[in-house]
């Protein structure tokens, strides 16, 4: 059991070990940039497998008993992002490899995080797996085609190599997971109380490396970026919240909804970048988008955890 323990603290800390990590990487890039090219695409690989070990089938048919609850966050994730992270592009006038970057990570699903910082918020956990589920699913086709909409006028977007990349490295991966945990449970309740923490190191990982590799780009584009980042990820949890909690009613489905919408798979993004457009620039928002979705998820779970227990804390 203190094992366990000690695996919940460091996977708790996610947000801490990005920003060192980033903050390091800028000053010894070469201490991240190794870990680049097939160690991205393998690490999301194992992160998605991982995913799918923890859900199982189960959850894809709880998807369809469960639509009215999944629908909120499914359909903000593909609507209120894309079209925020276009719009904050043009409004903050960002040069084109980040403006396509923003919009591309703010088309991704709702990244395997999410579910760590719903459980953080006392939000719906098995909700938010479900919605992480389903908007990982529709990725194959939402991500690509979103990013060639909305992204096209400023650069030549790979929509067939991007649906062929988010298939190889998403789809696949979480079916097989399902699959081996369908015939093979015991070993994967073995695996499954580290792969949450394998998921941090490889996401500190893979978003230290991009930013290590862009460090003169990132430093010069500076806080504009950052804000064009925070302003993604904060618009993400506002909108999400307000909207869901409007549609549901519930407190608990609204701050669910939020954390998933508000919450990108910034590891999936930095691997279609880099595999689909030549610029290595356009991975940079999603690197920055893993750590700030963090900070901002980190803060909003904290903030919610004190709502739901300081009632507690009154009736004692």
């Amino acid at each position: 059991m203190r094992g366990l323990s000690v695996l919940t603290v460091l996977t708790n800390a996610f947000p801490l070990w990005l920003l060192l990590a980033s903050g390091v990487a800028l000053v010894r890039p070469e201490l991240f940039t190794w870990f680049s090219g097939p160690f991205i695409t393998v690490g999301l690989g194992v992160i998605m497998l991982s995913m799918g070990m923890t859900v199982g089938f189960e959850d894809f048919r709880r998807i369809g008993r469960e639509r009215t609850s999944v629908l909120p966050g499914v359909a903000l994730q593909y609507t209120v992002m894309p079209l925020l992270g276009w719009s904050i592009g043009w409004l903050l006038d960002l040069p084109t490899p980040f403006a396509v970057g923003l919009i591309l990570v703010s088309c991704c699903p709702g990244g395997t995080a999410s579910n760590v910082i719903a459980f953080l918020a006392r939000a719906d956990v098995a909700l938010s797996v479900t919605m992480t589920t389903a908007s990982t699913l529709l990725a194959v086709i939402m991500t690509p085609t979103l990013t060639a909409l909305l992204a096209g006028s400023r650069i030549d977007v790979p929509a067939g190599g991007l649906l062929l990349d988010t298939v190889q490295v998403v789809v696949l991966p979480v079916v097989a997971g399902a699959v081996l945990k369908a015939r093979f449970p015991a070993a994967c309740r073995r695996v499954l109380p580290v792969a949450p923490l394998v998921a941090v190191a490889t996401i500190v990982l893979i978003a230290a490396s991009v930013i290590g590799g862009g460090r003169e780009q990132v430093i010069e584009a500076g806080a504009r970026l950052l804000l064009a980042v925070l302003f993604l990820h904060a618009g993400g949890f506002v909108l999400g919240y307000g909207t869901a909690r409007l549609w549901t009613g519930r407190e608990q489905a609204a701050r669910t909804a939020a954390i998933e919408v508000g919450m990108q798979n910034s590891g999936l993004g930095v691997v279609l970048a880099r595999q689909n457009f030549a610029n290595p620039l356009v991975a940079i928002p999603s690197a920055m988008s893993a750590v700030m979705h963090s900070v901002v998820g980190s803060v909003a779970a904290a903030i919610w955890r004190m709502t739901t227990e300081r009632p507690h804390a009154e009736r004692e």
